[in-house]
C-alpha cells in the first residue's frame, strides 16, 4: 500500500518539476512512510512525465522500491499503489512462458502481465489498486483503479497539465493551484451521502471511477470500464438453486478470497466489530494466522457498543486483541483531522473511530488489516433491503394499520422509533405513498431523510444549485439493463456503486486507515466473490427478513451461535451528541461563528445557531438535525482545511 502522484506535461517540461513531485510525495507521505521516490522522463511525442511513490512495505520489503522500471530501453515505469492479491499465480503462469523475476514483488508482476497483454492485463488481476503506468513504446500514461473501488486515484487538468494522486491534497503542489468547492458535489453529499464519480467536492478534480482505465497520451485522454457490476433478468435471478450446493460454492470462493488477502511479509490483522461480517473474516484469518490479533472500537454509549459481543469472539477464536475507547471527546478531538484525511465533508462521525482504531493498529505494530466491509452490499445484509422488502408489501395494502408496524421489528436499536405510532411509520418510511417502479424507491426515505438537512444552505448556495436534482442524476447513471433485475438486486447495485465506493471505502475504509499508514483488506470484495452472489437468487441472500441467509447456512458452524444469529446492527457513532457540552465549544464556536459561516457563505446563520445551541445543550434527536449538525460541521471544517485560509497556508507548505 503506498501513494502515488505525477503527472503529464504535454508541450514542455515544468519548471523545477523535481521539486514539484518531492511535493506531491510529502502531502502523501502518511500512506508510505516507508520510503519514497520520483522518476523525471523525457517523452517522444509528450514532453516530459513525472512519478512520484510513497512506500509502505508490505510485500518484497527488500526489492519493491518505486517508481519501478522495466526493460532494458526503460519501456516500463509504474508508480503502484495496493496489491495484487493472486501475483503468485500470475508470476508462475509467466515463469511457465519463461519470463524471469528479478523481484519478488507484485509490482514487477503487474509491469511484466502489461509488457504481454497490454491493458487486457486489467481483466487478470485480483487485487486492490491504482497505478500509474508510462508505456514509452505506446508514449502513453495508463491510470487504472481496481474493480469496487477500494484505492482512491484523482486527476485534474490545471493550466495544461495533466496530474493525479491518491489523494486530492498531494495536487495542491501544482503552482498556481487554488481549489475551490464544487456546489453540486456539496448538494450530492447532503443528498446521496456522497458525490457521485467522477465528481469530487473540489470544483475541477475528478475521481478516477472503480473498475475504470483512463488513457493520456499526445491526443488527449479517453477513459473506458474494463469492469461493471450487473446481475441476471428478473426471471433468471428467481431460478431454483440447490441451497446446499450455493452454500458450499459460497465457503470455498470466500475461504479462497480470505487466504490470497494474508499474503504479505509482516504480520497480518484483523478488524472485530463484534458484528456477523467481521466476526466471520476474523475466524477465517484464523484458520491460516497463529495467534491473530484483532483490533476493535468501544464506545461509552450503550446505543453504540458491542464489546460484549467483541470480547465473546475474542474468547471464541483465542486471538490477541487490542482495543480503543471513543467517547464524545475522543470524537470530537479527532473530528478535525479525520475530516483532513477524509478530504470531504461527512454527514455522520462514523470515521472518527475508525480513524483512531488505525492509530492503535499501528502503534501495536501492524500495517495490515482484515475487515468484513462489503458484506452487506454483496450479500444483502442492510436493514435498507430489508426496509424496502416491507415497504413494497404494505404498498399492496396502503391503508393497512399492521403491516407499517412491522418496521419497529427492522430497527430494534432505535428506541425512539419503537414509540411511534403505524400512521408515522407508514408515513415516514413512504409506506404505500412512493412509487414501486421508481428506479430510486428503495432508498427513498433515506435520500429524503439526508436532503432534508439541505434547508440550511444559504440562498447564494441555493441559487448555485439551481434546479439540479441529485435523484435524478443518480436515476439517468444507471445501466440500461438496471430495470431488468430483481428489486432486491437493484437495491444493492445502488449501494454497492455509490453508497461503497464513495462513502464506506473511502471516508470510513482507505482514508481512514492509511491516515495512520495502515493497508484495510477486503476478503468480501474480492470480484470473484462479487460476481458469485450477484448470481446468487434473492431469496438466499434475504430470506423473509432474515439478512445474509447464505452466508449464515455456509458459516453458521464456524461461529459461536449468538454471533451467527445475529441480527445486522449497522456500525454507528454519536453524532451530534459528542459535540454537546463543553469539550466542544471551541470547534462549534470556530467552525459555527456567525463569520465561519459568512465567510464560506454555504449555510444560512441564523437557522444553524439554532441547531448549534440544541447540541450545546445535550445534542439533537432523529436523522435529519443530526445529518445536518455534522454535514454543516464537517463542511465549514472541511472549507477551513482546503479552501479558506488554512488551505491557503496548506497549500504554500506544499
Amino acid at each position: 500500500m503506498c501513494g502515488i502522484a505525477g503527472y503529464v506535461a504535454r508541450y514542455a517540461p515544468l519548471a523545477k518539476a523535481a521539486d514539484i513531485l518531492a511535493g506531491m510525495a510529502r502531502a502523501l507521505h502518511h500512506r508510505g512512510p516507508d520510503a519514497s521516490g520520483a522518476s523525471l522522463i523525457p517523452g517522444r511525442d509528450i514532453a516530459q512525465i513525472g512519478l512520484a511513490h510513497t512506500r509502505l512495505s508490505i510485500v518484497g520489503l527488500a526489492d519493491g522500491t518505486q517508481p519501478m522500471g522495466f526493460g532494458e530501453d526503460g519501456a516500463l515505469t509504474i508508480s503502484f499503489n495496493g496489491e495484487i492479491f493472486n501475483f503468485v499465480e500470475l508470476r508462475a503462469e509467466m515463469e511457465a512462458r519463461g519470463r524471469r523475476f528479478r523481484t519478488g514483488s507484485d509490482t514487477e508482476v503487474l509491469l511484466q502481465l502489461y509488457d504481454e497483454m497490454g491493458l487486457d492485463c486489467l481483466e487478470k488481476l485480483n487485487g486492490d489498486f491504482a497505478f500509474a503506468l508510462w508505456d514509452a513504446r505506446a508514449q502513453r500514461l495508463v491510470l487504472a483503479r481496481d474493480r469496487m473501488g477500494v484505492r482512491p486515484l484523482y486527476h485534474t487538468l490545471h493550466e495544461g497539465i495533466f496530474a493525479f494522486a491518491s489523494e486530492v491534497k498531494a495536487l495542491f503542489a501544482l503552482p498556481g493551484f487554488a481549489p475551490q468547492p464544487d456546489p453540486i458535489a456539496l448538494d450530492q453529499i447532503f443528498t446521496l451521502w456522497a458525490p457521485i464519480a467522477p465528481r469530487t467536492p473540489f470544483a475541477g478534480v475528478s475521481e478516477l471511477q472503480p473498475g475504470h482505465c483512463l488513457v493520456v497520451d499526445a491526443h488527449g485522454m479517453r477513459e473506458h470500464a474494463y469492469w461493471q457490476l450487473s446481475f441476471p433478468d428478473h426471471a433468471d435471478a428467481a431460478r431454483d438453486a440447490d441451497p446446499a450446493r450455493v452454500a458450499q460454492d459460497v465457503a470455498a470462493m470466500l475461504t479462497d478470497a480470505t487466504r490470497i488477502r494474508l499474503r504479505a511479509d509482516v504480520p497480518v490483522g484483523a478488524y472485530l466489530s463484534g458484528g456477523f461480517d467481521s466476526a466471520l473474516t476474523s475466524a477465517l484469518a484464523a484458520r491460516e494466522v497463529p495467534d491473530l490479533h484483532t483490533f476493535s472500537v468501544t464506545f461509552d454509549s450503550p446505543e453504540h457498543d458491542e464489546s460484549a459481543e467483541q470480547q465473546a469472539m475474542v474468547a471464541a477464536l483465542g486471538t490477541r486483541h487490542a482495543c480503543v475507547n471513543c467517547g464524545d471527546r475522543e470524537i470530537a478531538q479527532a473530528f478535525a483531522e479525520m475530516l483532513a484525511h477524509a478530504e470531504r465533508p461527512v454527514i455522520r462521525t462514523a470515521p472518527a473511530p475508525l480513524f483512531l482504531l488505525s492509530k492503535l493498529v499501528r502503534d501495536e505494530g501492524f500495517k495490515v488489516v482484515l475487515t468484513g466491509e462489503g458484506a452487506d452490499e454483496v450479500f444483502a445484509g442492510y436493514d435498507i433491503f430489508k426496509e424496502a422488502g416491507l415497504r413494497r408489501f404494505c404498498a399492496r395494502q396502503p391503508g393497512s394499520k399492521l403491516r407499517p408496524q412491522l418496521f419497529r421489528r427492522l430497527y430494534p436499536y432505535l428506541p425512539g422509533l419503537q414509540k411511534q405510532s403505524a400512521e408515522y411509520l407508514a408515513a415516514f418510511f413512504g409506506a404505500g405513498a412512493d412509487d414501486p417502479a421508481d428506479p430510486l424507491f428503495s432508498h427513498g426515505p433515506r435520500l429524503r431523510g439526508t436532503a432534508a438537512a439541505k434547508l440550511f444552505f444559504s440562498p447564494d448556495l441555493r441559487a448555485q444549485i439551481g434546479d439540479y436534482d441529485a435523484r435524478e442524476e443518480m436515476a439517468a447513471s444507471l445501466p440500461s439493463d438496471f430495470a431488468r433485475w430483481h428489486p432486491l438486486h437493484q437495491a444493492q447495485y445502488l449501494e454497492t456503486r455509490f453508497l461503497l465506493p464513495g462513502y464506506i471505502l473511502s471516508s470510513q475504509g482507505d482514508r481512514m486507515a492509511m491516515a495512520h499508514g495502515v493497508e484495510g483488506r477486503f476478503p468480501f470484495l474480492d470480484h470473484r466473490v462479487v460476481e458469485q452472489a450477484a448470481a446468487i437468487p434473492p431469496g438466499l441472500k434475504l430470506k423473509g427478513l432474515r439478512e445474509k441467509h447464505i452466508l449464515r447456512e455456509a458459516f453458521g458452524d464456524l461461529l459461536p451461535h449468538d454471533i451467527a444469529q445475529r441480527t445486522k446492527q449497522p456500525y454507528r457513532a454519536p453524532d451530534s451528541a459528542a459535540f454537546a457540552g463543553a469539550h466542544a465549544q471551541g470547534l462549534r464556536d470556530e467552525a459555527l461563528s456567525p463569520e465561519a459561516l459568512a465567510a464560506t457563505g454555504l449555510f444560512n446563520p441564523a437557522p444553524v445557531a439554532k441547531l448549534a445551541a440544541k447540541v450545546a445543550r445535550g445534542g439533537v434527536s432523529g436523522f435529519r438535525d443530526n445529518a445536518a449538525f455534522i454535514g454543516i460541521l464537517s463542511t465549514q471544517t472541511w472549507h477551513a482545511r482546503f479552501i479558506g485560509g488554512a488551505g491557503m497556508r496548506n497549500r504554500a507548505a506544499a
